[in-house]
């Protein structure tokens, strides 16, 4: 299998001999690419939010109650077992 060259690698032995200039310069290049991809996020309506939040809700109150009465069905079942 033939290695692919990692670019990268030349660019990082740069950005480390040049200091702290270039260190800032990459911290403002990341934001400035940061806000970019954030213009590109498709936030949910309130509508959507709503129902989402309702249905983990709705299911949160199911699985609870689902889950303590099986907890209380072994327990019972282990007290039988024990006495």
């Amino acid at each position: 299998m033939a290695k692919k060259k990692n670019k990268g690698a030349g660019v990082q032995a740069k950005a480390e001999t040049q200091g702290t200039g270039s260190k800032i310069k990459q911290f403002t290049e990341f934001f400035e690419q940061s806000k970019v991809e954030i213009k590109k996020v498709v936030w949910p309506t309130q509508k959507e939010t709503i129902q989402t939040c309702t249905a983990v809700l709705v299911l949160v109150v199911v699985m609870s109650l689902f889950l303590g009465v099986v907890d209380m069905g072994l327990s019972k079942l282990v007290e039988a077992i024990l006495s």
